[in-house]
């Protein structure tokens, strides 16, 4: 196990003193995180390392990393662990060299768009310049069947992933087999979470000072990982409702609608929220704000990259249908929206992406409790 591969801070620096642990506003008794993943690393203990639900319950706030009377950087070794855990979940190997070869990550990327362009632009018809309908060029036929395709394939690919770690999980379960679980109460608690951020909103505390200005809390780290998720949640919600719009025939994909129509306004503000959280992220990487965003590898930055012109050029099309003139430009923009956002697609089991997976199957894991005795009996009782 070569952690260092992965971006791991030099995790033999680290002699197990427990501050990170202790300062953890997440690390509880029972989840003693990072210094138990530390430990971990260090002995070479890869399937204990990959099986701990632990791994996904930290959210980088660089605290720890902050007060390491060693400088170990304890922040970046679980990073690194999370990558290197998506990788050992990945049974065809390309996480794992997206994560370690710069020069494959930056290849695999333009070797794909470039496929997902050809294949694309086959299908292409013509360019309308009395009016502009960008669906004449690239048919809508085509930008649903094929996502759907691919939407199919990834959800596959993610499903085997998180298959994979419940099998390393399990392993480590504390629940002796046989033992009621209140799933409902735990698909509740992680459902809040993912879509609150509320430990991190709560318990992660930020490094800078308490905002002086009311806007200044949009800056704050959980705001802008927020922003990002909710953002792109919005996205993908409003195109799901666009397409449902066509097949009840109630509006035809690609026709022009007002601004405030309900779906466009949707995309609209998703759009600037996900636009502004990836632009935020990058600037505090670029700025090297705190520890938590110090080191960033290739695979960090094309997950951003990515993310951010699927933004920008769905912006530059909007703007595109609300000229009066059609322009060229915008046909071939639509071309770059599509290529964009089926690689950021078709990455999402391979990719930094991939946290959203195996954070939230992670803490569900982690909100699992055992149904009480006196409830069970009480529940045995109704039933006899």
């Amino acid at each position: 196990m070569n952690l260092q591969k992965y971006g791991a801070a030099n995790i033999e620096a680290c002699f197990n003193c427990g501050n990170c642990s202790a300062v953890c506003p997440l690390s509880t008794e029972e989840d003693n995180f990072p210094r138990r993943m530390i430990r971990y690393g260090q002995l070479g203990m890869a399937d204990k390392l990959v099986s701990s639900k632990e791994l996904w319950l930290c959210y980088q706030c660089g605290e720890c990393t902050n007060t390491c009377p060693r400088q170990a950087d304890p922040g970046e070794y679980m990073a690194a662990a999370r990558r290197y855990a998506i990788g050992r979940y990945d049974r065809l190997g390309i996480a794992r060299r997206l994560y370690t070869s710069p020069l494959f990550n930056v290849l695999s990327l333009l070797l794909l768009a470039a496929g997902l362009a050809l294949f694309i632009y086959s299908f292409h018809g013509p360019m309308p310049g009395d009016s502009l309908r960008l669906f004449d060029f690239i048919p809508s036929e085509v930008v649903h069947y094929g996502g759907m395709g691919l939407g199919f394939l990834v959800i596959v690919l993610a499903i085997a992933g998180v298959v994979n770690m419940a099998m390393q999980v399990r392993k480590t379960s504390v629940f002796p087999k046989g033992t009621r679980l209140d799933r409902l109460a735990a698909a509740r608690q992680t459902f809040t979470e993912v879509f609150s951020q509320r430990r991190y909103r709560k318990d992660c505390k930020s490094e800078e000072a308490e905002p002086r200005r009311w806007y200044a809390s949009i800056t704050e780290k959980w705001f802008v990982h927020g922003a990002i998720m909710w953002g792109f949640m919005g996205l993908f919600g409003a195109t799901a409702l666009d397409y449902l719009l066509e097949i009840v025939g109630v509006k035809p994909t690609g026709t022009w609608v007002p601004i405030w129509y309900p779906v466009r306004l949707l995309g609209t503000l998703a759009g600037l929220l996900m636009v502004y959280g990836v632009t935020m992220a990058m600037v505090r990487r670029v700025h090297k704000a705190d520890k938590s965003v110090a080191y960033s590898t290739p695979s960090d930055w094309s997950f951003l990259a990515l993310l951010w012109l699927s933004g920008v050029t769905g912006f530059a099309l909007e703007v595109a249908v609300y000229l009066p003139q059609p322009h060229d430009w915008s046909y071939w923009m639509l071309l770059a929206h599509l290529v964009v956002v089926l690689e950021l697609l078709l990455l999402l089991p391979f990719s930094k992406f991939a946290h959203v997976v195996y954070r939230t199957a992670a803490l569900y894991v982690y909100a699992l409790k055992p149904v009480p005795e006196a409830a069970r009996a009480g529940a045995a009782t109704g039933q006899a």
